[in-house]
C-alpha cells in the first residue's frame, strides 16, 4: 500500500526521471554505436592493433562507474554532458569486441565468393560480412543498452538526472517504496529496449539468415 501512495505521490517525479533516463540511455548508446561498431570493422582491416585497443577499452570498462562519472567533474563539471561521456565509455566495449568478434568469424568461403564475384570491399563488407555478423554485433549492442540503463541511475550523483533521482532520495530517507519508484521503471526500461533492439535485430536481418 505504501508503495502504490509513494507512487500516486511522485507520479511528476517519475515521469521526469524516466524521460531523463531515456535521453540518457539513447544518447550514449548511439554516440557508442558510432564509436565502436566502425573502429571494430576498422581493427578487422589492422588486426595487429586489435589487443591494444580492445584491451585499453577494456581497462575503462574496470574503472567502477562512480569513480568514472567522478572523474567526469574536474573535466567537464556536472549535469548532463559529463554523464553521457561517461556512460558511452562504459558501453563501447560490449559493441567493440562483439563487432570485431563477428566480423573475424564470417565464413571465409562467403568473402571469397564474393571476391570470386568481383564485389569490392566496401560490397563484401555491407553485402556479406556485416550480414553474416549481425547478430553478433547486436548481441553487443543489446548487452551494451542494459548495461548503460543501470549505470545511468548513478549519473544523479553528478547532476545527470534520471531514474537514479528517486532512487537517492529514498536511500536518503531510508524509505524503499521510494527507491523502489526508481528502479521498477529503470528494469521496464531495460526490458523495453532490450526487446525493441531484438525486434530491430529481427527487421533488419536478411530473409535467409532468419531462424
Amino acid at each position: 500500500m505504501d508503495f502504490i501512495q509513494s507512487i500516486i505521490n511522485r507520479w511528476p517525479a517519475i515521469v521526469t526521471g524516466t524521460y531523463e533516463h531515456i535521453q540518457l540511455t539513447a544518447v550514449s548508446l548511439f554516440i557508442a554505436v558510432l564509436i565502436a561498431v566502425p573502429l571494430g570493422i576498422i581493427l578487422t582491416r589492422n588486426r595487429r592493433y586489435s589487443d591494444a585497443v580492445i584491451g585499453i577499452t577494456a581497462v575503462f570498462q574496470t574503472i567502477p562507474s562512480l569513480a568514472l562519472l567522478g572523474f567526469m567533474i574536474p573535466i567537464l563539471g556536472i549535469g548532463f554532458t559529463p554523464s553521457i561521456v561517461a556512460l558511452t565509455i562504459y558501453g563501447l566495449l560490449p559493441i567493440l569486441r562483439n563487432t570485431y568478434t563477428g566480423l573475424t568469424g564470417v565464413d571465409k568461403a562467403a568473402v571469397e565468393a564474393g571476391v570470386g564475384m568481383g564485389m569490392t570491399s566496401r560490397q563484401i563488407l555491407f553485402m556479406i560480412e556485416l550480414p553474416l555478423a549481425l547478430n553478433i554485433i547486436m548481441a553487443g549492442i543489446r548487452t551494451s543498452t542494459v548495461l548503460i540503463i543501470g549505470v545511468a541511475t548513478l549519473a544523479a550523483l553528478i547532476g545527470g538526472g534520471g531514474l537514479g533521482d528517486l532512487i537517492f532520495r529514498g536511500i536518503a530517507m531510508a524509505n524503499s517504496a521510494i527507491i523502489l519508484a526508481g528502479a521498477i521503471p529503470a528494469a521496464i526500461l531495460a526490458i523495453i529496449f532490450d526487446s525493441l533492439l531484438k525486434w530491430g535485430e529481427f527487421r533488419v536481418t536478411p530473409e535467409g539468415l532468419k531462424k
